[in-house]
């Protein structure tokens, strides 16, 4: 079909007409969204796309569609569609509703993830479905177990739909899809076809050329942002993203948002428990800790909480999404796991304690309300702490101005490299030891380039070689052969934890240190929102037997990776210190804290400069760049910054008998042309990444230290105006 006649065209007439027939008479619509029509002449081409519209927007159906339609027309046979969600609880579902729309044609969906059944595994080997939904861990599970035929069971693949594809492609699991779509498409023989759905992002065409892999130069794609809320990318060509007109915006946003100061968790509780009676209320928490911590505040005040996070059984999570979805005067409080599409109903309100790190996550939490007809999406901010509300005034300021986080890929995968490697080897059996990069399809950095790392595989034993071929070796099966090379797929770590048990129900999971902690009287755990007393720990299988406690618990789980704010996000809370207000409601107690603060940091920010204060506890260069830009600042400037610090978001230790003299006489303050140093680590934080034990030590830590770096807001910071005090 030519472009001319794709514009004289309906898109709707394009559609399958049972497809069409269904979304009138099944589901009662009189018309598509705009988001569903703009994706249908696109996905009918067979072009990769990035489907961009807030949260409830109409993605799923705007995938689904005309890819059924074309599912139809083309008359696909076996798995043709994969659909990748990041969670497991997302999956669940949208099984039933992917499933419902394929039925229309007399077609079919299926879930495969790590918790489903070995028995309904082997009826999809046997009988597999048209529509397969799961997650690229399983995927790669696919490739290489030995239950599975790929080739038969995958061959047939023509589309892949990854769902929230931004919380994808900011962490490792993205590296680890695309390189297992690659792979993927060695079996299939042929390019598949790429659709990515995501929320509000800074960056959609950059997002849409990663997701296109090895294919961003050859194949079609395009970018369908039609209800597109607020800022995006500039400078896109005009052909490479379908709008109506939306441009970036610094007025107020659409939305009903307050922020209070309420000064700790507990007082949250209280204003949580009193306010909005009758309503059903979502409560986001950035810990597992605080989620705990507040669902048992909350249920001593006889309110009807329900808890979700990553450390709960599947069962326990799934329990309180479904009596959350068909209850109506209660609270859910959750971490990120709920930030995602999963339905939680007909929810009324979102409160949001403290404060999320990102635009991007405050517009996903926001948009879990006002969906019904004649509400408004709305969001109260409870701020437990000082900090934590001028953290809250500047994500609000960054989100008034239209500014969304750009997503992009953690630099240097190594890790990863080496993962895949093994994997590839595992799939197939044997890999040539020259021609291996083709099974990434040129891709980089899984091209010639890793050379090194595969050497340091074979030199350790994780790889044998011989006459040209590689197998596993003796390391690799020792490592990760275990369950079949299961812990091979995952390309994320977390640190071990026990399992909690009361009798055979289990509750979830929780840290060592819980279990630990050397402290006088019963062993108290707080898990699911109630204490538990530890009867019996099994240290060998990590289980941890309890049974209920009146009070006391204890909820503690170690947090991996690196955390700290972002430039942009800092620099908005300085501009709050010099008087900016965001443009939402401010209660009395948070604009009293507010001023306060703005008197007590008065010190630290001056307009159209970073001071550099001395006083009697140090000398403090006041940034306010971000907690890498400083680490990589004050790994740059070693002759006047202190040894050995620890970096902050909001500052940079420098020597204590640092004179203005001496500053001014810093070649790199005086240019600011400092050749950038990136941070140095502990050896300790490489444990960090899931597979550092197939790297060298010293290409392990440069992982780490590139993405404990920001290049670039260091060197904006270095090329700034500076005043020195004290």
């Amino acid at each position: 079909m030519t472009d001319q006649v794709a514009a004289e065209t309906n898109p709707i007439d394009l559609l399958d007409r049972v497809v069409v027939h269904h979304i009138v008479n099944t589901l009662g619509w009189p018309d598509l969204r705009p988001l569903q029509k703009a994706a249908i002449v696109p996905l009918l081409h067979g072009d990769d796309a990035i489907l961009l519209a807030p949260t409830a927007g109409g993605k799923t159906e705007a995938a689904c569609f005309p890819l059924l339609s074309a599912m139809a027309g083309n008359d696909w046979r076996g798995v043709s569609v994969l659909y990748l969600c990041p969670l497991k609880a997302l999956l669940n579902n949208l099984v039933t509703r992917v499933d419902g729309y394929a039925q229309w044609l007399g077609r079919r969906a299926a879930l495969w993830h790590g918790d489903v059944s070995d028995a309904q595994r082997n009826q999809i080997r046997r009988d597999p479905p048209d529509i397969l939904l799961t997650t690229p861990e399983s995927l790669e599970a696919m490739l290489i177990g030995v239950k599975t035929d790929h080739g038969q069971l995958l061959g047939n693949v023509r589309a892949i739909v990854v769902d929230e594809v931004h919380a994808f492609a900011g962490d490792d699991r993205g590296w680890h899809l695309l390189a297992v779509l690659e792979r993927l498409q060695r079996v299939t023989g042929r390019p598949i076809q790429r659709v990515g759905l995501s929320a509000t992002v800074g960056n959609p065409r950059q997002l849409l050329t990663w997701l296109q892999g090895s294919g961003a130069d050859t194949r079609t794609g395009i970018v369908v942002a039609p209800d597109l809320p607020i800022a995006i990318e500039s400078a896109l060509p005009s052909n490479s993203i379908v709008t109506q007109g939306n441009t970036p915006t610094s007025r107020t946003p659409p939305g009903d948002v307050e922020l209070d100061y309420v000064g700790s968790l507990e007082n949250a509780a209280k204003v949580i428990a009193t306010l909005h009676l009758g309503e059903k209320r979502l409560v986001f928490c950035d810990s597992r800790r605080q989620v705990e911590q507040l669902g048992a505040a909350l249920r001593a005040r006889e309110v009807t909480v329900f808890l979700s996070h990553a450390s709960l059984s599947a069962g326990e999570r799934a329990r309180a999404e479904q009596a959350f979805a068909e209850a109506r005067d209660c609270v859910i409080v959750s971490t990120s796991t709920l930030e995602l599409g999963i339905d939680v109903g007909d929810l009324d309100r979102v409160i949001q304690i403290d404060a999320p790190t990102t635009v991007a996550s405050f517009l996903q939490r926001i948009g879990r309300t006002g969906r019904r007809t004649g509400t408004i999406r709305n969001c109260l901010f409870l701020a437990t702490s000082e900090e934590a509300l001028l953290q809250a005034a500047g994500l609000l300021l960054l989100w008034a101005r239209g500014w969304v986080e750009p997503v992009m890929a953690p630099p240097e995968p190594r890790h990863l490299i080496g993962q895949q490697l093994l994997a590839v080897t595992l799939q197939h059996g044997t890999l040539g030891d020259r021609t291996w990069p083709q099974e990434w399809n040129g891709l980089p950095p899984f091209d010639r380039s890793a050379e090194p790392i595969l050497r340091h595989l074979i030199d350790t034993g994780h790889l044998d070689q011989d006459q040209g071929l590689l197998f596993i070796g003796p390391e690799a099966e020792k490592r990760f052969g275990r369950r079949n090379f299961l812990d091979l797929t995952a390309s994320f770590t977390a640190p071990p934890q026990f399992t909690v048990l009361a009798g055979r129900h289990e509750i979830g999971q929780t840290d060592a240190a819980v279990l630990t902690d050397d402290k006088p009287g019963p062993r108290l755990l707080l898990l699911a929102g109630r204490s538990w007393r530890v009867t019996y720990i099994d240290w060998k299988r990590r289980r941890a037997f309890v049974e209920p406690a009146d009070h006391g618990g204890v909820a503690k789980w170690s947090t991996p990776g690196l955390r700290g704010l972002s430039f942009a996000l800092t620099r908005a809370m300085r501009d709050v210190l010099l008087g900016a207000d965001p443009p939402v409601g401010l209660t009395r107690r948070a604009l009293n804290t507010l001023t306060e603060q703005r008197t007590t940091r008065s010190a630290t920010v001056i307009t159209n400069a970073t001071v550099i204060d001395r006083s009697d506890t140090g000398t403090r260069w006041w940034t306010w760049a971000g907690f890498r830009a400083n680490a990589t600042l004050a790994a740059t400037l070693t002759g006047i910054s202190e040894a050995d610090q620890r970096p902050t978001d909001f500052y940079v230790r420098l020597r204590p008998d640092l004179t203005s003299e001496m500053l001014f006489a810093t070649a790199e303050f005086t240019d600011g042309e400092a050749a950038l140093t990136l941070p140095s680590v502990d050896p300790r934080a490489v444990n960090g990444l899931k597979f550092s034990a197939l790297l060298p030590e010293r290409l392990a830590a440069a992982t780490v230290s590139a993405r404990l770096a920001d290049l670039e807001g260091a060197r904006v910071t270095l090329h700034e105006k500076r005043q020195f005090r004290g």
